[in-house]
């Protein structure tokens, strides 16, 4: 080309390009440098927007179970609005149910109150009338006892001959200073011989009477030096009764209260 347009490359011109060309090189390489930092960069950039995406994605995926969570927890604290309401009502129903029985109470305090003054009354009727039928009781009891001593002596001549001397109701004491008190005490003979007459009435004679009747005639066969003739007089005996007490006693007698009439 430097032929065809009639000039010739000098060194100086050689140099001057050579010059620029390597400057140019040299720009180009800086380029390229900055091109491939750049580029670098980019990659990050893209890297790092990559991670964010991810990033964001698991957030939006974390806001959606905390707004589930929310929307699950907004129900429960309406559900547990609604039973506190139900456990203030309840409540309200069981402070007025509270207020009824303390009112009963107060009623059935009031009403034992009565009671026990009614009772009392009761009590002390009761009392009254057991002071009745027990002195009731003793009249019908000396009044047998009466008619026994008053006849016995009779019936036990005619029965068996025994002639009685004495025939009334006595106080034994003992060595010891304690007392017995027979009801019905009679002293008499049988064929010459001593007997004491040694006698209950009973106006319904049952087992517990024979057994203490029993054992009180053993207390005084160690005082009494003679014979014994028990004697039991009642209005009414039981068939199993008579004859529980004619095996428990030897010797015994019973009479029945028309027994005793003339």
């Amino acid at each position: 080309m430097a032929e065809s347009s009639g000039q010739q490359i000098t060194p100086e011109l050689y140099r001057t390009i050579i010059a620029i060309v390597d400057e140019r090189v040299g720009e180009i390489k800086v380029a390229r440098e900055e091109y491939d930092q750049l580029r670098s960069v980019v990659m990050q950039l893209v890297k790092a927007q990559a991670k964010t995406e991810d990033r964001l994605a698991e957030l939006a995926e974390a806001q959606k179970r905390t707004e589930t969570r929310l929307d699950s927890l907004a129900l429960r604290v309406e559900e547990l609005a609604e039973a506190q309401k139900r456990t203030e009502a309840r409540v309200e129903e069981l402070a007025e149910a509270q207020k009824r029985t303390e009112a009963r109470v107060e009623e059935l305090a009031e009403a034992q109150k009565k009671t026990e003054e009614i009772l009392q009354g009761v009590l002390k009727e009761q009392k009254n009338m057991k002071k009745e039928i027990g002195g009731l009781s003793a009249t019908v009891g000396y009044t047998l006892e009466n008619r026994a001593i008053s006849r016995l002596p009779k019936i036990l001549e005619k029965d068996f001959g025994i002639r009685i001397d004495l025939m009334d109701r006595r106080f034994i004491e003992y060595p010891d200073g304690q007392e017995e008190e027979i009801n019905i005490y009679g002293e008499g003979r049988s064929n010459g011989d001593l007997i004491y007459i040694i006698g209950e009435s009973r106006s319904r004679l049952g087992k517990k009477d024979v057994d203490k009747f029993f054992k009180r005639l053993g207390r005084l066969s160690t005082f009494f030096r003679g014979k014994i003739i028990p004697v039991l007089v009642t209005h009414l005996v039981r068939p199993k009764v008579e004859r529980y007490a004619m095996e428990k006693i030897e010797g015994l007698l019973i009479y029945k209260s028309f027994q005793l009439d003339d």
